[in-house]
């Protein structure tokens, strides 16, 4: 599912052209953003878990040991 989300000041002049638009896809739903007040995830405990998270390398090592040369070897003349 895809969710096409409109900010509420856009609604009067998005919302029933995207409806129409999307109208044969099902995959598609439009709504609209009804959020309000402060961003609950800058509060200090999101701070705190922030800071206790650590973020890891999950890639592979690289293999040991050098590459052979991709340069051309220069003519002799």
């Amino acid at each position: 599912m895809i969710y096409c989300v409109i900010p509420p000041e856009l609604k009067d002049e998005l919302y029933d052209r995207l409806v129409e638009y999307y109208k044969d896809n099902s995959n598609v739903e439009v709504i609209v953003d009804r959020r309000t007040g402060p961003d609950r995830r800058q509060d200090k405990a999101s701070a705190e878990v922030m800071e206790q998270r650590k973020t890891r390398d999950r890639r592979r090592g690289r293999v040991p040991g050098t590459f052979p040369s991709t340069d051309l070897p220069e003519e002799a003349a």
